[in-house]
């Protein structure tokens, strides 16, 4: 296929819309289901370029969401144990552990399921059934891999009664060097972002500590090729091989570094026994206990758990979980790594890391308070690198 027409372009007002090579080559996908979206496919194409060079920089099977050309999480395949099992709703689906990219693709949905809900997935590797029971019950606008098993295809293919939209990616496709787009009839032109991230980037260790054992360049890693494909400013916390909180497209780094913080302390405390035993009524769906979950975590619990609000919800009414248990909870959190996109300008930024756990920390350098930042990680005891690469992406 040379030429894609689609549905509309971002909005329903822009028409015509479609896709196409500009050397007049074949599309480097096939649409084996369903008719994908403009925004569809600028997810589809960015999640490719990251799940392909987190499973070349590590050597596993990597799975991302998409939502509006920026990655919710990244994950590479790492086992999950029983307790992260049951907060993102994979302890009943069978295989999951079996598989790798099972694993990885429960960890990306898992980490911020509100901001995953009708997502993009990407796979870096074919789907096997295993990964499909995962994806079949969630909302998703669809998926993109290099291959899928027959089983698998089959059943995605019972999604949205026949209508998900699911694309088989050209593995060997490699674009040209140069990229190009326009913005307002002027035309742009750069060199594609084909810089190389992985461990020999994490050598320069600004801190007087400077031990940094393998899963924490394994968790840096992941959060600097996350970032490369996310909306700048951007900051991205990691933790066992995937992305737990992803702080996209703000203008000041602290509120990114709020933003991506605020959110891996929701992915640790949905692994809280108070959050795990939380009496659901049968029936009850995703996106409600999603829902629920953000709520009864948030400082309006009262919402969710007063009377006549939480029958609705729950067969019998939970426990609040206290602020000060949730900080108690939080204050066990170590070995987080931090990635920034661009160099960290204040110490408030390494302030607010440490509060969600961060021990290890990968950004560029070059700002003129770099004295001042450093100091700050060595008072925490953090470690710091200095990568020397900016990773802004529009």
């Amino acid at each position: 296929m040379k030429e894609l027409e689609l549905k509309y372009g971002c909005n329903p007002n822009q028409k015509p819309a479609y896709v196409l090579m500009d050397d007049g080559e074949a599309l480097p996908f096939e649409v084996l289901s369903g008719r994908p979206g403009y925004i569809n496919l600028l997810d589809a194409l960015n999640s490719w370029q990251l799940v392909k060079e987190l499973s070349e920089a590590l050597e596993l099977p990597a799975a991302t969401s998409f939502k509006h050309v920026s990655p919710t999480s990244a994950a590479v395949g790492i086992p999950l144990p029983e307790g992260l099992l049951r907060a993102v709703f994979a302890d009943g689906i069978s295989g999951v552990n079996s598989s790798p990219l099972a694993c990885a693709y429960a960890r990306a949905r898992g980490t911020d399921r509100m901001s995953s809900f009708g997502d993009f997935i990407a796979l870096s590797h074919p789907c096997d059934i295993a990964t499909a029971r995962l994806i079949l019950p969630e909302v998703s606008d669809g998926i993109l891999a290099p291959g899928y098993e027959p089983e698998a295809l089959a059943l995605l293919k019972t999604k949205r009664k026949g209508n998900y939209t699911i694309l088989r990616m050209d593995p060997s496709y490699v674009p040209g060097t140069e990229e190009s787009k326009q913005v307002f009839g002027v035309t742009f032109r750069q060199r594609r972002n084909d810089c190389r991230i992985d461990r020999e980037m994490l050598n320069d260790v600004v801190t007087e500590n400077k031990q940094l054992p393998a899963e924490a360049l394994r968790d840096l890693i992941v959060a600097l090729i996350t970032l490369k494909y996310t909306q700048s400013n951007s900051v991205c916390f990691a933790k066992d091989g995937q992305a737990i909180g992803v702080g996209a497209g703000q203008q000041s780094r602290i509120h990114c570094t709020r933003l991506a913080a605020g959110k891996a302390d929701l992915w640790h405390l949905r692994q809280h026994e108070k959050v795990l035993a939380l009496p659901f009524l049968e029936g009850i769906g995703r996106p409600v206990r999603d829902n629920a979950i953000d709520v009864y975590l948030s400082e309006n619990s009262d919402e969710i758990l007063s009377e006549g609000a939480w029958q609705n919800v729950f067969s019998l009414r939970p426990e609040p979980l206290t602020a000060s248990e949730k900080r108690s909870y939080l204050d066990g959190v170590r070995g987080v790594a931090l990635g920034s996109d661009a160099f960290f300008p204040f110490e408030d930024n390494i302030r607010r890391a440490a509060a969600s756990g961060v021990s290890y920390i990968a950004q560029p350098g070059g700002s003129i308070r770099d004295p001042q930042v450093i100091e700050a990680c060595n008072a925490l005891g953090m470690v710091m690198c200095f990568t020397g690469l900016r990773l802004f992406h529009h």
